[in-house]
């Protein structure tokens, strides 16, 4: 069955004045998409490879579904993440787990922002559940795939490839991972960090 783009929950201009109409609506439409397409045609050649027994471009087309792969699936998962009321700080569990695991809310935005904002080009700031000890970890990866860790839950995404923010906040990127936690759903969070324990 081929990937598909998932719809929005909130109108194109819901993020206003944080995330603006126009950049949702090309990285959702085009960027998105691309990664859905390129994920589809990757899967596709990887089966026609075994139809046809020629594994030439195996290497080629696993990489090519990696990173589309990858940029599909941390694209749908930084949607949900997002939200018109968003803003504020988690409650219940995962409240808990920031107190336990970086000693409160503030301290795990700082270092989040940080990681975030340090991305070598583009990628991803990345708060991951990691079922192997239970504890909640800030990750990077560049482009979609790079530096992973096999054993965790993506719970919060936040995209910091250009496309992301660049028609509003250009080069400042800094600004754009700021005005994020304007829009963040932690209902979203917390029901992924909840289902993922």
């Amino acid at each position: 069955m081929a990937h598909t783009l998932p719809e929005l929950t909130y109108a194109y201009d819901a993020l206003e004045p944080h995330i603006d109409e126009q950049t949702m609506k090309l990285h959702h439409d085009i960027h998105h998409n691309g990664y859905v397409v390129g994920l589809n045609n990757a899967e596709d050649k990887l089966a026609e490879s075994r139809e046809s027994g020629d594994y030439s471009l195996t290497k080629h087309w696993e990489r090519e579904s990696a990173f589309h792969g990858a940029g599909h699936l941390l694209h749908s998962i930084f949607w949900t993440n997002m939200g018109p009321d968003g803003g504020g700080e988690p409650g219940g569990a995962l409240a808990e787990a920031m107190n336990s695991d970086f000693g409160g809310f503030d301290k795990f935005k700082a270092q989040f922002t940080a990681a975030s904002n340090q991305v070598e080009g583009s990628g991803w700031g990345i708060l991951a559940y990691r079922p192997s000890d239970n504890k909640l970890i800030i990750l990077q990866a560049e482009k979609h795939q790079n530096l992973s860790q096999w054993d965790v839950v993506p719970l919060l995404v936040l995209d910091v490839w250009e496309h992301a923010y660049y028609l509003k906040y250009q080069n400042k990127r800094p600004a754009y991972t700021d005005a994020f936690f304007n829009v963040i759903n932690w209902t979203n969070i917390e029901e992924r960090y909840n289902n993922a324990k």
